[in-house]
């Protein structure tokens, strides 16, 4: 089974379509939270992924907010600007959708999350550290999270976790050792390559591949600067950071 694996879309549909025109044929969608926040199309955003074949969607801790779950004052000013034109900007319906989604569900070897395995919602992995420590929070061989906006995978192997960048050029082959993989953000990355990321992952042949597509980001710039959302998340989107 082909899978399309995707995460941090945060209200941008530019970036969103681009990922799916390239990812091309998939039998099924896996994405891993924060369909809102930031962006300027979190309605727009959450009915293209819905539709999605047979898709699985995590609530991620920006969904959370935008929809009154989690408190906004652990968020920086900017980022609470963003939740509350989103929640404002929400319809009935996708706020609705956003109530039932879970925070952890398990495929066969995968366990997805938003954040980590430990705290599915909010926690960071912004280290092999960090990851050493969750690895004891799933079950399964492999732990797929975003949440960091930063592509990378974990490898957990005689006791030893590392870390390993994205190579754009080649399969992982998923081996026995466990992992946490992150396939980036599709809408806001923080990599500092502004190119939209994702990932495909075959289920038969267990191989992983990390993509990197560009997308109009003129053209989400100016839906946010019409809404009035902050400057800096407008520029970042630039940079990728």
């Amino acid at each position: 089974m082909q899978v399309l694996v995707i995460s941090d879309i945060h209200g941008n549909l530019t970036a969103l379509d681009t990922v799916l025109a390239d990812a091309g044929e998939h039998d099924a969608v896996w994405c891993l939270g924060d369909l809102v926040g930031y962006g300027p199309d979190p309605n727009e955003c959450i009915e293209r992924v819905r539709a999605l074949p047979d898709l699985t969607c995590l609530v991620g801790n920006h969904d959370k907010a935008a929809i009154g779950e989690i408190d906004i004052s652990a968020f920086n000013v900017d980022a609470r600007q963003a939740i509350n034109w989103t929640g404002h900007a929400l319809s009935p319906a996708g706020r609705d959708y956003l109530l039932g989604l879970p925070e952890r569900v398990e495929h066969g070897p995968y366990t997805l999350v938003h954040a980590s395995p430990r705290q599915p919602v909010w926690e960071y992995i912004l280290d092999r550290h960090i990851a050493a420590q969750n690895f004891n929070y799933f079950n399964t061989p492999y732990c797929l999270v975003g949440h960091t906006h930063l592509p990378i995978l974990y490898i957990q192997t005689d006791g030893v976790v590392l870390d390993r960048r994205p190579n754009y050029d080649e399969l992982l082959a998923l081996g026995d050792e466990r992992m946490i993989i992150n396939p980036g953000s599709v809408g806001q990355p923080r990599d500092s390559n502004p190119d939209a990321a994702y990932a495909l992952l075959d289920t038969d042949t267990q191989c992983w591949e990390f993509r990197r597509v560009p997308y109009d980001i003129a053209e989400t710039q100016q839906r946010m600067a019409g809404h009035g959302l902050p400057p800096r998340l407008i520029a970042r989107l630039e940079k990728g950071w």
